[in-house]
């Protein structure tokens, strides 16, 4: 995270596209709106020209369609995100289910760990963070919902690894195992591992693997259909974290929400 992480890094913010569609009025959108990063109340028109590498000319009228839809907003002489985005993203039936479902059980979990809840699903090879419950000060930098993290190295991406489709895993395994601490699984041998455990224990553990200090431990989130629809976490620091009753509560909450789920979607 430049990215987020279950305990509070950042994630990659843009600049992560490729030419594919960039030159479609749909891939124009997608270079404007993806300059913005986790961190950016606002861009200038200037710093949005470098960061999408479009004609200043291009960004300047896209702005202004974009502004007309309410997908950007004014912001003195710059520009930010608009409310339009967060209200189309309320709408999608998976994420709002999901986080609807799991929302009340996270804060029961909080109150029973007083430790950081995070409820995340997977982007690609990455996992996204959805909703998070939270005191004040328990991190030193706090995780954001909408931040992202390599899977190989939380224990959410792990859970969502393990029991996710094994062409998923091959392509993790085959790509450059990213290291963020000293403790960070560096090779496909040892994350395979890491998984059959996940898969025979039904919970993934992390030390200090994205973040010196702090452990997290995750359960997989199982949809009505008994897909695994996301993953459900604590994380705290290493010298105060109770892992097996951190697991007992996730895998009672884990059976609460995925009950839920069932009845919020008819099954």
């Amino acid at each position: 995270m430049s990215g987020i992480t279950e305990h509070g890094s950042e994630s990659a913010g843009p600049g992560a596209h490729g030419d594919a569609g960039a030159k479609s009025v749909l891939g124009k959108v997608q270079l404007i709106l993806e300059s913005f990063g986790h961190d950016d109340e606002h861009l200038s028109l200037t710093e949005i020209t470098r960061r999408s590498g479009m004609a200043k000319a291009s960004v300047h009228r896209l702005a202004q369609e974009l502004l007309r839809w309410g997908v950007l907003e004014r912001h003195g002489s710059g520009y930010r995100l608009g409310m339009r985005l967060f209200e189309i993203g309320q709408r999608v039936p998976r994420q709002r289910i999901l986080r609807e479902a799991a929302r009340p059980y996270m804060e029961d979990l909080y109150q029973s760990t007083n430790e950081t809840v995070h409820l995340a699903v997977l982007d690609g090879r990455e996992v996204l963070y959805l909703e998070k419950v939270s005191g004040h000060g328990q991190v030193a930098k706090p995780s954001r919902i909408a931040g992202r993290l390599p899977l190989h190295c939380t224990a959410t991406g792990k859970v969502l690894l393990a029991f996710g489709p094994r062409s998923l895993v091959d392509e993790v395994v085959a790509a450059p195992l990213e290291r963020l601490t000293p403790r960070t699984v560096g090779t496909p041998g040892l994350l395979l591992q890491e998984l059959a455990r996940t898969r025979e224990t039904g919970c993934a553990v992390e030390y200090e693997q994205t973040r010196v200090g702090y452990l997290s431990v995750a359960v997989p989130l199982v949809g009505a259909t008994g897909a695994t629809m996301g993953a459900l976490s604590v994380t705290a620091p290493v010298f105060r974290a109770e892992v097996r009753k951190y697991t007992g509560l996730l895998e009672m909450a884990g059976r609460r929400i995925s009950r839920t789920i069932a009845a919020m979607s008819g099954g």
